[in-house]
């Protein structure tokens, strides 16, 4: 049996310790300072709120007073007020939304800024990130992605501060990271704070949007290489977003909370699960509802400003693929937390409690062994048999038919309604859960925002595990089950999880392995019990196969702490790296309220740990050793050996220090030990747009098929118009759209003041767009615009669209053959009415 990860005392690299020791020589302690640290606004005579009791000479001037009196019964009752006031201090005092959250508001505020940029890349013609199919090529858009960021800042040092980036995309990347630090340098000295150690890109592992902008050769090969237009719009989408984000920095207060999302995940790989001890998965089981294999707690942090009192954003950190649009999708969404993002978004507009730009980011958790096809996995062949349970194969014995159910899989709509159904199972408890916080907060506190990152090599990384066992990582490698894809996403050929080897397999992919590159010896040892199919950390050309070089990182604000995985995290793998960071965080909290505070105790002395993540670098999965040893795809795709995950929380628990009060810089980077960046190396074979024309005697915006303009439609029709299409790589139209829907508005008192408004846009999830080649030689192709109304919820016919005049609308623009310029051009439906 593999030791149980969650004891702190591991025994860090000797360069950490070094690092370490360098941190304590140059910290520097004020504790003066920091015992009558008082934290409020730039104004603070109009904003500070009675003070609280913050340290232990406020007790000793209480009983100063009491001995001058000398009246016991007066010792007794100054002492109950002490208790109830200090009790005010740790409970929170949210009266009504639109106050402040705490009438002790001392240690409470923080810089708080929070802001959306577009990251729609080519939504055509471009595989889609995630099932790695060459086939699963873009064919339109149902809804836009996004960066989603969130800044948190203490006021009185600003320079510690964070930033967590939520992207619409499969996952962070070390290409897409580089180039936001680099955009964020070119802004000027207002962003100098903003770096390696305090920004976390992360993925909500969309399986639905645009490839091929990631570092790494490995996963550029299905997207045919580097994709540079969408790799810069997720650049630029990202630092508008950090932008808009810093432009609203000011004073607010943070509110955690946890509630329980049932029915949106199930573990896809239980085999894998059940080899962790007995006695460690019985520590998570509560009833047949939650039986541990999967975590069903949402956590909630929620921002609000303390200038009105109005909340800006949340964010939420919940397990679950993103994998409910299925592989043979081919239009772009941003997958069942792309819904349950814009779900929330849309729940408050116009909310009296709510900011008018608020943004809510539901970022992943420990979600690497989580599907959200909950009800299970069966074969789609005549047998209609569940799975096998081990290796998730059918009765012929291979993988392909085996695939995963969503709530809505009888729909056939490429998993677009399960999807959408798997978003609103997180939406609705997060909204409650925030309504709940709105008069009922659990406030973080304490005037500590610290973060660290470290880039780590772990290609041959040496350590001590607690047991005293010595314990070594690899070099990237991906077994056999890799291939063998999961039941979210079946692979191909004759590969399948768990005994999949090359006994098992065609001999013509053991000719592939060492063709391309052959594991050695001491690499298969260390890689054991995962038969080494892609040597992918030992290939470097034409450049880097697959990263050696990771992220580690974690972000902390008062008893609140981020765990920031560059890889996929299993269900446990998931809470042994938390229980192990909360551990050692909790000492490091208490020394901090001890030093300021002069106590510790109360409701805010326990550690808030949660995980997020793929982020910064997507290195592929981390199960914990038992897992390791099923060899399911997990295991097979944890590229560093058995002991990937150790490894992750020994350098984790090296810098932890880093987040102490008493930190004054994060841990220096050295040049040398950074991953490379290969955006301007990298290879694409993926054509251009050459020109576009319109059919003989049409032009473009034209309608093809309209509306029907006489009889109208009812709620819940399907309403559609084909156009004359172009090439919608052309133009991206960030912030914008290519589709909408309008609605006439009517002047009575002055008809002719009468005016078209947009209603839907990109943005929403009932209006499709999709594009057809139709000739690549003419370069004509068509543009169908559908608005599936059904999709519209009785509250939002209410209040957004009701019965009227409505149309649909095209935005396009055409690439012309000589010159390569690309033209604007608009496209009109018919009117209909709509009842």
């Amino acid at each position: 049996m593999a030791p149980q990860v969650g004891d702190p005392q591991f025994e860090p690299l000797a360069a950490d310790q070094e690092k370490a020791q360098t941190f304590e020589k140059d910290r520097k302690i004020d504790t003066t300072k920091a015992s009558l640290r008082v934290r409020f606004a730039e104004n603070p005579e109009s904003q500070r709120p009675p003070r609280c009791p913050t340290s232990r000479a406020a007790s000793l001037f209480v009983g100063n007073v009491l001995i001058v009196f000398s009246v016991i019964i007066a010792l007794v009752l100054v002492a109950a007020q002490f208790d109830r006031l200090s009790w005010d201090y740790w409970r929170s005092d949210i009266s009504n939304p639109g106050t402040n959250v705490s009438t002790c508001a001392t240690d409470t505020q923080y810089l708080l800024g929070v802001g959306k940029g577009d990251i729609t890349g080519p939504v055509v013609e471009i595989n889609l990130m995630g099932y790695a199919d060459p086939k699963q090529l873009g064919t339109g858009l149902r809804q836009r992605l996004y960066s989603r960021a969130f800044i948190i800042g203490d006021i009185e040092r600003p320079q510690d501060r964070f930033i967590y980036l939520v992207l619409d995309t499969q996952s962070g990347d070390t290409a897409v990271r580089y180039g936001i630090i680099k955009a964020l340098k070119e802004l000027g000295h207002e962003y100098a704070v903003y770096g390696h150690h305090n920004i976390a890109v992360t993925g909500t592992h969309s399986h639905a949007g645009p490839g091929g902008w990631l570092n790494y050769l490995l996963p550029q090969l299905p997207s045919k290489g580097f994709d540079r237009q969408g790799y810069q719009a997720i650049v630029d989408g990202a630092v508008l977003s950090i932008r808009k984000a810093h432009e609203s920095l000011q004073p607010g207060f943070l509110s955690v909370g946890t509630t329980k999302v049932f029915g949106a995940n199930i573990n896809r790989s239980l085999f894998s699960y059940l080899a962790n001890p007995e006695a460690e998965r019985m520590k998570y089981f509560k009833s047949e509802d939650e039986d541990g294999s999967v975590e069903k707690d949402l956590t909630l942090l929620k921002f609000q400003r303390a200038s009105d009192g109005k909340n800006v954003g949340v964010l939420t950190w919940f397990p679950v693929h993103g994998t409910s649009m299925l592989g043979n999708n081919t239009v772009v969404t941003g997958d069942n937390k792309g819904v349950a993002a814009w779900l929330f978004e849309k729940s408050v507009r116009g909310d009296s409690s709510a900011a008018e730009d608020f943004v809510a980011g539901f970022s992943q958790a420990n979600m690497g062994d989580v599907s959200p096809n909950v009800l299970g996995a069966w074969c789609e062949d005549e047998s209609g048999s569940q799975c096998s349970f081990k290796n998730s194969t059918c009765s012929n014995g291979k993988s392909q038919a085996c695939h995963g159910r969503g709530p809505e899989f009888r729909v056939h709509d490429d998993g677009a309604s399960s999807c959408f159904e798997i978003g609103r199972r997180q939406f609705e408890p997060a909204k409650r859960l925030y309504d709940h916080l709105l008069n009922n907060p659990s406030p973080v506190r304490g005037p500590w925002v610290k973060a660290f990152h470290t880039f780590h090599d772990m290609s041959n990384f040496t350590f001590i595990l607690p047991d005293g066992r010595p314990a070594r990582t690899c070099p990237a490698a991906l077994g056999y089950s890799f291939a063998a894809g999961t039941t979210d996403g079946p692979g191909g050929f004759d590969f399948t999880q768990h005994n999949g080897n090359e006994n098992t397999t065609m001999p013509i992919w053991k000719v592939v392995r060492y063709f391309i590159k052959a594991p050695g010896e001491e690499q298969k040892a260390c890689q054991h019990p995962k038969p080494v199919l892609l040597d992918v950390g030992e290939i470097f050309r034409p450049y880097d196969w697959s990263p050696n070089i990771v992220d580690v990182q974690v972000f902390r604000v008062g008893q609140f702490a981020i765990v920031v995985s560059p890889g996929e995290v299993t269900t446990m793998a998931g809470r042994r790296w938390k229980e192990a960071v909360g551990k050692s965080f909790k000492k490091i909290l208490d020394q901090d309220m001890e030093r300021i505070y002069g106590y510790t105790g109360g409701p805010s002395s326990e550690p808030i740990v949660v995980l997020g993540g793929p982020a910064n670098t997507y290195t592929h999965y981390i199960t914990t050793e038992e897992e390791y040893q099923i060899q399911r795809y997990e295991g097979a795709s944890t590229l560093y050996g058995p002991h990937t995950l150790n490894a992750y929380i020994n350098v984790t628990l090296s810098f932890l220090p880093y987040l102490s009060s008493e930190s004054t810089s994060p841990p220096v980077h050295d040049e040398k030990s950074m991953p490379p960046d290969n955006t301007n190396r990298s290879l694409s074979f993926i054509p251009a747009v050459i020109r576009d024309a319109p059919p003989l005697f049409k032009s473009f915006g034209d309608v093809l098929v309209d509306v029907d303009s006489t009889q109208g439609y009812h709620r819940g029709d399907t309403i559609r118009a084909v156009f004359v299409g172009a090439n919608p790589r052309n133009n991206l139209r960030l912030e914008g759209t290519y589709a909408a829907v309008e609605k006439l508005f009517v002047d009575q008192a002055n008809p002719q003041k009468s005016e078209w408004r947009t209603v839907r846009n990109d943005e929403d999830w009932s209006l499709i767009y999709s594009w057809k080649r139709k000739s690549s030689v003419l370069g004509t192709s068509e543009v169908e615009i559908t608005w599936e109304t059904g999709e519209e919820t009785d509250e939002w016919w209410d209040k957004e669209l009701g019965p009227g005049v409505y149309r649909l609308k095209y935005y396009g623009d055409s690439k012309s053959l000589f010159g390569g310029k690309i033209q604007e051009f608009e496209g009109v439906s018919g009117a209909f009415t709509l009842v």
